[in-house]
């Protein structure tokens, strides 16, 4: 969970600070250094959360919030103030606030509050999970349409495979499934070749490609680790997380859902398109 802190005393900044890394509670991710609060920054910062002091010079935080909300309506906030007025309260409310931190600053009360937001975000995104995969799934054959005659069994194959990991309406599979026809067609080895001349193969692109598919699979991995928590015998969790991934990187997704960890799983597109025509070889 990542942490923007804004805040006029460099003090509370600290103490905050503090708290949050000793407490394992989520990462920094930037701070306004006690300086009117540069919305263009914080974006930039990608938080997951932002902590904002209500009583600040220049702009208050329900006016930085409010106009926060314009840019990004998903970002939680969290109010930091010894104000009691409810016409205040009313006001942070209206302007965007999630909760409220009172100060003086109280360890338990951090605690608490962070980790109520940090349950809300995982819970919001198992459910977005979830419903892409749905989506993906209702739109799969939109994505990739009902084969010809003539087309290779092989492809049907590959984009069971794919719905199977609910990746299926990205638009990178598409390439995916190119690159693996063109690797079976050709008796290409994935071990020799690179992924730049993967993505040759099918493209002039060969660099937007890679992009595509590389957000493709790092989908993928979030949905396979989103499987493994939910239930470690998921029948599509146990089949396809040491086979299209690494299991070591599929561990380390799972963590960083769980916030137990601030990074990602890596993404391997060779080991991903190996694993993939070994998957789709066995059917």
């Amino acid at each position: 969970m990542r942490i923007y802190i804004i805040e006029d005393d460099l003090s509370i900044i600290n103490i905050l600070e503090d708290i949050i890394e000793t407490h394992d509670l989520g990462e920094i991710c930037g701070d306004c250094g006690g300086n009117v609060p540069d919305i263009a920054d914080v974006l930039r910062a990608k938080p997951d959360v932002v902590l904002v002091d209500f009583l600040m010079p220049v702009m208050d935080g329900a006016t930085f919030v409010a106009e926060l909300r314009k840019y990004n309506s998903s970002i939680k906030c969290i109010m930091i103030s010894q104000v009691s007025s409810k016409e205040l309260v009313s006001k942070a409310y209206t302007a965007g606030i999630d909760f409220f931190i009172s100060k003086p600053i109280n360890l338990i009360e951090i605690k608490s509050v962070l980790n109520n937001v940090h349950q809300q975000i995982e819970n919001q995104r198992t459910l977005d999970n979830i419903r892409n995969m749905f989506v993906a799934q209702s739109t799969a054959e939109a994505v990739f349409p009902a084969a010809t005659p003539a087309e290779n069994e092989y492809a049907k194959k590959l984009r069971i495979i794919l719905n199977k990991i609910g990746i299926s309406g990205e638009k990178g599979s598409a390439d995916i499934v190119k690159i693996c026809e063109h690797l079976k067609n050709t008796r290409t080895d994935v071990a020799s070749i690179s992924v730049g001349q993967m993505c040759e193969s099918v493209s002039d692109n060969p660099k937007s490609v890679e992009q595509r598919i590389r957000r493709a699979i790092a989908a993928g991995m979030s949905n396979i680790a989103h499987m493994g928590i939910e239930d470690f015998m998921n029948e599509t969790f146990m089949s396809y997380s040491a086979t299209l991934f690494s299991f070591e990187d599929v561990r380390c997704e799972m963590d960083f859902i769980r916030g137990r960890s601030r990074n990602n799983g890596k993404v391997s597109i060779k080991k991903f398109i190996d694993g993939l025509m070994l998957e789709a070889d066995r059917f």
